[in-house]
């Protein structure tokens, strides 16, 4: 049953992850006949002040990958967040539950 209650878990967290992004509309292009990006992050936020701050400024270097959208940015950005914070819960609980086993071991007298 617990097999069952995991694989309905996983397939109710892609459905989360999936469902709004395919739900979305993209807006109609903006004033300046560009298509108006829905999923800006800080990044591109900064890149931008950086371009009307200085012109003339190049990057130091070229990214290795490029995301077809903003949208693609988005979610591997929250995948690499999400699988952070798994690695993160499960390296603490496995530390908590050691600490626990070891405390309940040394109180035992040996025979």
């Amino acid at each position: 049953m617990k097999r069952y209650q995991n694989l309905l878990m996983m397939f109710a967290v892609v459905v989360l992850v999936a469902l709004p992004l395919w739900m979305v509309q993209k807006p109609a292009p903006g004033p300046d006949g560009k298509d108006v990006e829905i999923f800006l992050g800080a990044d591109d936020q900064a890149k931008n002040v950086i371009g009307t701050i200085a012109p003339e400024y190049q990057p130091w270097f070229k990214p290795l990958m490029e995301p077809p959208s903003g949208e693609v940015g988005s979610l591997l950005f929250a995948l690499q967040a999400a699988l952070g914070a798994g690695f993160i819960g499960y390296w603490y609980g496995s530390a908590t539950a050691t600490a626990r086993i070891r405390r309940e071991q040394g109180n035992k007298a040996p025979c």
